[in-house]
């Protein structure tokens, strides 16, 4: 007996939305950009709404985007906002897999969020790189989508639904001053930072191995959470 298979399905890659035949593993701006300390939970700068980026198309934000990306592999992340790397502007980058295997990658600077509030909210467990080790289970909308600019200033829309939702909407409300542990109750805060005092020392040693499998110089981290909590 004979039947025909189904056609498996070639992931895509999507560049700031838009799908592209070829993209390298490992993107153009890691391979430029330097690993920066990322601050942590209590550090000022990531409680403190950000400045919205006025200027474009300069050195300054080019280089910041690839210290960005740069940073954001080597602490094996999705996505990482400015006042992670201890800059107060509005931007962000990501790049993801999500579940139906296609990759997510790009930024977008300036962003405004907008949650889609009808849409099935969605629990999963939910971490941060400013908070390493902890993870905890938080509801966000199942929709979400932003809409700024580039780093020239060109307009970008973007949506996603799932975890790439989830990502957008944690990382614009990180430029908000706003972490997911603002989101959590007092118990499941006080939890991750108990995971946190646990999975630390280790976070940080993977950081730096990666870091240097990467050709970079490591960043120093102090021997306590910079933040203080």
């Amino acid at each position: 007996m004979a039947w025909t298979r189904p056609r498996r399905r070639k992931p895509v890659t999507y560049l700031l939305g838009q799908a592209v035949e070829e993209y390298p593993a490992l993107s153009p701006e890691v391979e430029r950009g330097r690993v920066l300390r990322i601050t942590e939970i209590g550090e000022p700068v990531l409680h403190t709404p950000a400045r919205t980026v006025e200027t474009f198309s300069t050195p300054e934000l080019a280089r910041l985007l690839d210290d960005m990306f740069a940073t954001m592999e080597s602490a094996q992340g999705v996505g990482l906002a400015a006042p992670q790397v201890g800059v107060d502007l509005r931007v962000f980058v990501y790049d993801l897999t999500d579940a139906a295997g296609d990759r997510h990658v790009g930024h977008v600077v300036n962003p405004v969020l907008e949650m889609d509030l009808d849409a099935e909210p969605e629990t999963e467990e939910e971490g941060c790189l400013s908070v390493p080790g902890a993870y905890e289970p938080l509801a966000r909308p199942g929709r979400a989508s932003v809409r700024g600019v580039d780093q020239h200033g060109a307009p970008v829309q973007l949506s996603g639904e799932g975890y790439l939702a989830r990502c957008f909407i944690h990382e614009s409300q990180h430029l908000d001053g706003t972490l997911y542990w603002d989101h959590l109750d007092a118990d499941l805060q006080a939890d991750a930072l108990r995971q946190r005092d646990e999975e630390r020392g280790r976070i940080v040693a993977e950081r730096r191995e990666i870091a240097i499998e990467l050709d970079k110089t490591p960043p120093e981290y102090p021997e306590k959470p910079a933040g203080g909590r």
